[in-house]
């Protein structure tokens, strides 16, 4: 379960706001990439919220929405997106760094002085960033932002299912599914893939 370890060796360097951020779609067929950047007060935050923060696929649909509403209350959030041009234009990791910093930026003054951060890249932010592998489980800021990513994220695939009727987003969140590779073959590509994602690339040029 995430804990405070990663924050505190943050607080003790003098840091005063330290943000965690985590992503949410970098692996799907459609719809953006989105990130989600929180700071957490230990202070303000109840202890059964916090006991209940963990990586968010490992939460189901309902408890994710929960603690997402339950975090806007006593929490700062920012998010972020790129979107399916910027992915293509950019390529994915690029614009997974791209929602990082807009993430960031979305949490508005004060800016946080110390960033931790979900994988092994960094985004450019103007703070101290420190990298944590498996971070959504092992750090409780991390982990909010995580919740925050995919409740997101799923918000807007849900919208764009209403779009484009028939891909089974709604569910899949636009990952390459059995349900999403047959309609693909019957419907077609819209304008929210991933062109510069193989299996649509593929798609459009065959040869």
């Amino acid at each position: 379960m995430p804990d405070w370890q990663f924050e505190k060796s943050a607080w003790a360097t003098g840091a005063d706001a330290v943000v965690g951020i985590d992503e949410a779609g970098r692996g799907p067929w459609a719809g953006p990439v989105v990130a989600g950047a929180v700071v957490l007060d230990p202070e303000i935050i109840p202890k059964d919220l916090l006991s209940r923060l963990d990586d968010s696929k490992k939460l189901k649909p309902r408890a994710r929405e929960e603690l997402f509403g339950a975090l806007e209350g006593v929490a700062r959030i920012g998010v972020g997106e790129a979107d399916v041009a910027e992915i293509d234009h950019l390529n994915i990791l690029q614009a997974t760094m791209l929602a990082m910093a807009r993430a960031v930026s979305d949490l508005g003054e004060p800016s946080p002085d110390f960033a931790l951060v979900d994988g092994n890249r960094l985004p450019d932010l103007n703070c101290e960033l420190e990298c944590v592998v498996k971070g959504d489980s092992r750090s409780l800021s991390i982990a909010a932002a995580s919740i925050v990513a995919k409740v997101t994220r799923d918000r807007i695939m849900v919208a764009l299912d209403e779009r484009y009727p028939g891909y089974g987003w709604e569910h899949n969140a636009g990952y390459g599914t059995r349900e999403h590779q047959n309609a693909l073959a019957r419907l077609g590509v819209t304008p929210e893939h991933r062109r510069s994602f193989a299996p649509i690339r593929n798609i459009l040029s065959p040869d």
